[in-house]
């Protein structure tokens, strides 16, 4: 890519999105094209198509999509499949239809089987049953991962896929809803240490900044600690769902985004494909190889935030799957490595939050 390239960011106000759109930018690419989700629905087919038709970038990276921890891919499952669905085709369709000269797609960890062997090779892909709790985003990534293969194998066109492992960072969902387990917990643990150290302002600064139910900081003090406690944050105590026994790999979202503009940078199809016989599997792997319990993260949280409460587990809650870490020995041989490890990116979110 050239400097002055014109590179579309597809989601780029997101965790991810956002921290792709800084990289660029720090590298001294001059010419980056976002739209929030309200100037441009993703899911409208001519909508999008429109969108193309004006700005004909040259490079898109799709990190758009809908996203959600445990309980919003349990939940929301329609909305899921349906809206992911809907933004890759018609993004992927358009960048082969306006000739864009490369694409980067984004999926997630979690299209692999629930079972796969650890650390899980790229090569696991559906060699499995998945995680029934988020089998619907998992199914939407996969159709994306094997569009992005289709359209290389048919149509010559230089279509990449990464897989990211969960990640965290600036611009992170705090929802307590809809958020994923480390954003959930930081806040969780920061709201709960306030109710302790009864800092009001504190808490009433939080929910005016993200409301819980439409509990905000103009709400009494019975309405916030009610609200909290429907949400396990109590002064003595947070609850966390599971065991506390599943272990994850966590990635900080701005090694993430360098490891994406390293990628457009360097990597194209033709790098990734061994010989002319492989047909699947060209899809890489971020993350970092290295891997925590839920309750060592609870723990790392609770012991930065200097909360004196107890940690309870809530085991009729689902764990979801017990162990997902990916085998980083591809993206490693293609020349990049993560930099931060989860001690120091819990007290970079940490600062970043407050």
């Amino acid at each position: 890519m050239n400097k002055t390239d014109k590179i579309y960011v597809a989601g780029h106000r997101g965790l991810v999105g956002s921290a792709i759109w800084k990289n660029l930018q720090e590298k001294g690419y001059t010419n980056l094209v976002g739209r929030t989700s309200k100037e441009l629905d993703l899911k409208n087919a001519e909508a999008t198509s429109a969108f193309f038709n004006a700005e004909k970038p040259d490079y898109v990276i799709l990190s758009a999509a809908r996203v959600g921890g445990i309980v919003a891919n349990n939940v929301y499952r329609a909305d899921f499949i349906h809206e992911n669905l809907a933004i890759q085709q018609n993004v992927i369709d358009n960048c082969y239809r306006t000739g864009v000269k490369k694409l980067l797609f984004l999926g997630s960890t979690c299209i692999y089987p629930k079972d796969a062997p650890q650390p899980i090779k790229e090569d696991s892909l559906l060699t499995g049953p998945l995680e029934i709790t988020n089998e619907p985003y998992a199914i939407a990534k996969i159709a994306g991962i094997k569009a992005t293969e289709s359209f290389n194998l048919q149509y010559g066109t230089n279509y990449i896929s990464a897989m990211p492992t969960n990640l965290y960072g600036p611009n992170d969902n705090f929802n307590l809803e809809k958020s994923h387990v480390l954003p959930a917990l930081i806040r969780k643990f920061l709201l709960a240490n306030w109710l302790k150290l009864e800092n009001w302002m504190a808490i009433k600064g939080d929910l005016d900044k993200r409301p819980i139910e439409g509990v905000n900081g103009s709400s009494n003090h019975q309405e916030i600690i009610s609200v909290l406690a429907r949400y396990g944050v109590t002064s003595q105590s947070v609850e966390i769902w599971g065991s506390g026994q599943p272990l994850r790999e966590f990635l900080w979202s701005e090694d993430m985004a360098d490891a994406c503009v390293f990628l457009m940078e360097r990597i194209d199809f033709s790098d990734l494909r061994k010989d002319a016989s492989q047909k699947r599997n060209f899809h890489i792997n971020i993350g970092t190889g290295r891997e925590i319990s839920i309750k060592g993260l609870a723990e790392l949280i609770k012991e930065k935030i200097g909360y004196t409460g107890d940690i309870v587990f809530n085991r009729d809650k689902p764990d979801g799957t017990m162990r997902k870490l990916t085998d980083v020995s591809k993206i490693h041989a293609l020349g990049w490595q993560h930099s931060v490890d989860i001690d120091e990116g819990i007290s970079k979110i940490l600062s970043w939050y407050l």
